[in-house]
């Protein structure tokens, strides 16, 4: 059984204990905050046993063999690197820190400290991926893929008051490409791999960051728009788009519904949650791909998954670099 303690006590860091409470193999032992009364009354309503008040007193326990960071992205570093040192597997959540050379180096250190590492990215392991690409060869030539996610999040009312919410701050890592662009891009890596070409836009707000943006990912013989935003909501499905038909996607990060449009006949439609025996969330492959790597030892068994971390970081970093100053 993995010993998994938690560090932040965000949104997300609370999906991942259910997925772990859900999946065999881990055990969500503690939580931890800077905040050691918070780290205590997040336990309690969670169901967990441990807490801890500090990153130090979760790497020094004995009780603990495994760390899930969901704190914000401009600790991920760090946290990352100290968790390795102190013999711990690591399951960050995307992304996973800045720059394809950051995480390199920390895949580097994983190797040398013989502990997995792995990027907590949900659209890698989701089986509603799995079902699109099955569903690519349907379509004939690819030639053009629209990719996105935009959903206005509460916290722009909090930036709309003149506040900085971790979510919308530069110096914490935030903005709509960290936070939900990269699935986007995570997405148009894993189907078609890194683009030869990249133009892009963004929408500043009031904090400094890109409150929404679309980047032009060109590839040999077909383009792939990728549009982000958390100022804004769509309710428009993804799409990919080939010489024989069209495939509709309902949610990108974790695709349930997919409409496949053939050209010149019935569209037919297929529901992903359907096909499993208790329906299918988001984030319980992920966890169990970590269970697998951890418990097989796997630190070389990650190296597909570590690299298209890297792609899709490079990507990221391509993208940023092309936005106007």
């Amino acid at each position: 059984m993995i010993r998994i303690a938690t560090v932040g006590t965000s949104v997300i860091t609370e999906a991942f204990v259910g997925a772990a409470q859900r999946t065999p193999g881990i055990e969500v032992v503690a939580v931890s905050s800077r905040d050691g009364d918070r780290a205590r009354a997040y336990a309690d309503r969670l169901g967990v046993s441990g807490s801890f008040g500090s990153l130090d007193a979760l790497l020094d326990s004995s009780e603990v063999d495994a760390v899930y960071i969901g704190s914000p992205n401009a600790a991920h570093r760090e946290q990352v690197a100290r968790s390795l040192a102190a013999g711990k597997h690591v399951l960050v959540e995307k992304p996973a820190v800045a720059t394809a050379a950051e995480w390199n180096d920390l895949v580097a250190q994983s190797h040398a400290s013989g502990r997995v590492l792995l990027e907590a990215m949900r659209t890698a392991y989701d089986p509603g991926i799995a079902a699109v690409r099955d569903e690519l060869a349907r379509l004939g030539v690819i030639r053009r893929a629209s990719l996105h996610y935009q959903k206005r999040s509460s916290r722009y009312d909090d930036v709309l008051a003149g506040g900085t919410p971790n979510i919308f701050d530069p110096a914490m890592g935030g903005g709509a490409l960290a936070d939900l662009g990269v699935y986007a891009v995570h997405a148009a890596v894993l189907l078609f791999g890194e683009p030869v070409t990249i133009s892009a836009a963004r929408v500043e707000i009031a904090t400094g960051v890109d409150g929404a943006g679309i980047a032009l990912l060109g590839y040999p013989g077909m383009v792939v728009d990728v549009s982000f935003s958390k100022i804004t909501s769509s309710v428009r499905p993804s799409e990919i788009q080939g010489e024989d038909a069209t495939l509709e996607i309902d949610h990108l990060a974790s695709p349930r519904r997919l409409r496949t449009i053939p050209r010149g006949a019935d569209a037919t439609e297929r529901d992903v949650a359907g096909e499993t025996e208790a329906g299918v969330d988001a984030l319980d492959a992920e966890v169990a791909r970590f269970v697998e790597l951890v418990s097989a030892g796997g630190v070389a068994a990650a190296a597909v998954d570590n690299a298209r971390t890297a792609a899709t970081l490079r990507t990221i970093e391509r993208i940023r670099a092309t936005f106007p100053n």
